[in-house]
């Protein structure tokens, strides 16, 4: 059973990314407040989870968090800052995007950059601890995967709805055939 709070504060906001480690589409994080009676008993770390139950889990989510925010940082400015530097930005953009100023983040993983007067927890393994950071975690993958289809349909050969852009031998594969797009991280290792 995932832990409902940190800080025992109700606004206390879960924080996750999702792409860090593919070599096309943008980097996605979310930002989620849920209340404190919030239950979904399957959420969980978004990658032990199904398609078919993030999406319900996302359903869930957006329907019954106090306030919940996605947004991205594009292969350019991961080109330019990093990748890592380019994650904390994209949380600090879904953080300025919430509808509710959060009175403590906790982020999952042991990094963060401090966004600006809000107080910060880091917790390696946050999305299979915290209610919040797993509903950041299913947030980001499942706009992510959604980006990444929507452009599969414009580079069918590199099979982005499948892959969602990780380094898979089909990817790869098509990356020697056909060359990078102007999606892919140029700054990556990309064969």
């Amino acid at each position: 059973m995932l832990l409902v709070t940190h800080t025992g504060h109700p606004h206390e906001a879960g924080l996750d990314e999702a792409g860090r480690g593919c070599l096309a589409g943008p980097v996605f994080a979310a930002a989620v407040i849920l209340p404190s009676d919030f239950s979904c008993t399957y959420l969980n770390d978004s990658k032990q989870m199904t398609a078919r139950r993030r999406e319900q889990a996302r359903t869930e989510i957006c329907g019954h968090a106090v306030a919940w925010a996605v947004a991205e940082a594009s292969p350019e400015e991961i080109a330019a800052i990093n990748i890592a530097q380019a994650s904390y930005l994209a949380m600090h953009r879904a953080v300025a995007l919430l509808a509710v100023t959060p009175a403590h983040l906790l982020v999952d993983g042991n990094r963060f950059r401090p966004y600006f007067g809000i107080e910060h927890s880091l917790h390696i393994g946050g999305d299979a601890t915290f209610q919040s950071i797993a509903a950041a975690s299913v947030l980001a993958k499942t706009f992510r995967d959604e980006r990444m289809q929507q452009l599969a349909k414009q580079y069918p050969q590199y099979g982005w709805e499948q892959n969602a852009g990780y380094p898979t031998p089909r990817h790869r594969a098509a990356i020697r055939e056909y060359g990078p797009t102007e999606h892919h991280r140029m700054g990556f290792r990309l064969l």
